[in-house]
């Protein structure tokens, strides 16, 4: 269903470019994250020190998509796309030269500015094209492309560090930046006519934001996006503690454990994307919700059981990624299925709530428990059970 009046992109093509915008999110956490023990020494810092600049970032991340969305429905998704991305390759290069914490934070908050378009562009892109099944389908395509850069980014991450300092690793965030400025200026089509351009006034974005935070429809698949990553980006934060510092694993080792959380995504959108088309979305909630639900007992009960053990951690983590794997394709087309007139607030808002629960997951994380392993087996389970609650609420309103 695609509008006629601009030329559009291919389902494929949608694809690619959304997945790779995406995708460059995940990259700027995931690459240093082998180095965070590293930055503690040479800034001069300490962990919770150093765990703030994914805080930093998550926040401005969160905020600047509430600016990114409203900009790409007055302007269009390319145009707006490049200019954050150039923000984004700036932010990285600024990391790259700060010599100490404070200008990291400035350097973080710039990148998360940046990237921020990432999550928005591609499901408004995504939005102005496809609906149902098919909208389903091309989200899970992106989630896919997605877990390419998880999967490489934590053995490059560690590679870097081998032959240079965490420093190289901006500079390679830069340079990742600058390869989707070009991307967008040369492969990706204007998706938005002119025609169905919405005026960018504050009167109107808080409207629209209004309309869209009082419509139950929007608002419980969007919770369940801020708690299922909430819950994600809260044990990214804790796992370098808690496996290179708390077990005692290198950054190799620790690259190689990751590889357990990126196959369980990976193997989590393959199963989506075939059952997507031959069960109903009702049915993949239920089957993310028992999942979320195995994962939050394992975190509660197995590092405990089997203290100093990789597997033991390991196996709900993986668990947990198969879930969100579940769950985001389906609650992110329910949120935007009713608001295509603004696909690009819509696709904001819903990545508000995504990377605020990041946000939120990794706040709480630093800062609520006296050390990560009691962060990683208390945060856990609790964000599971109020996802399971959330989730079953927002049925409950359906039937009733």
């Amino acid at each position: 269903m695609t509008d006629k009046t601009v030329p559009g992109m291919s389902a494929r093509r949608t694809a690619i470019v959304g997945g790779l915008m995406v995708a460059t999110g995940p990259l700027s956490l995931t690459l240093y994250t082998p180095a965070l023990p590293t930055l503690v020494v040479d800034l001069g810092t300490t962990d919770a020190g150093a765990k703030l600049t994914l805080t930093v970032y998550f926040a401005a991340f969160a905020l600047a998509q509430l600016i990114c969305g409203p900009l790409s429905d007055r302007f269009g998704r390319r145009s707006v796309g490049i200019s954050f991305f150039v923000i984004y390759v700036l932010g990285s290069l600024l990391s790259a030269a700060a010599p100490n914490l404070e200008l990291l934070f400035l350097g973080r908050f710039i990148q998360g500015f940046g990237v921020s378009a990432g999550v928005a562009l591609s499901r408004a892109m995504v939005r102005d094209q496809f609906v149902g099944s098919e909208a389903i389908r091309i989200l899970t395509l992106i989630n896919l492309i997605l877990t390419v850069t998880p999967a490489v980014a934590p053995t490059l991450g560690s590679v870097i560090l081998l032959l240079g300092t965490w420093h190289l690793m901006f500079v390679v965030m830069a340079g990742f930046g600058l390869a989707i400025v070009a991307l967008l200026a040369t492969s990706a089509r204007e998706t938005l006519p002119e025609t169905a351009r919405v005026p960018f006034r504050p009167s109107v974005i808080v409207g629209n934001y209004r309309r869209l935070l009082v419509a139950p429809a929007f608002l419980f698949p969007s919770l369940l996006l801020g708690l299922t990553f909430s819950g994600f980006h809260g044990f990214t934060a804790l796992l370098p503690f808690v496996l290179i510092e708390g077990i005692g694993l290198t950054p190799f080792q620790f690259a190689m454990a990751m590889l357990v959380q990126t196959a369980s995504f990976i193997s989590g959108n393959l199963v989506v994307g075939f059952l997507s088309t031959r069960i109903s979305s009702e049915r993949l909630v239920t089957c993310a919700l028992a999942l979320l639900g195995l994962s939050g007992l394992g975190f509660a009960i197995l590092p405990h059981a089997f203290p100093g053990s990789v597997i033991a951690i390991m196996i709900p983590v993986g668990v947990w990624m198969l879930g969100l794997a579940f769950i985001s394709p389906v609650a992110t087309t329910a949120a935007m299925s009713g608001f295509g007139a603004i696909a690009g607030a819509a696709g904001a808002l819903t990545g508000f709530f995504q990377v605020g629960g990041g946000f939120a997951g990794s706040l709480a994380a630093s800062t609520l428990f006296p050390d990560a392993f009691s962060a990683l087996t208390t945060q856990l389970p609790l964000v599971a059970a109020l996802t399971i609650a959330v989730a079953l609420l927002d049925r409950w309103r359906i039937r009733h």
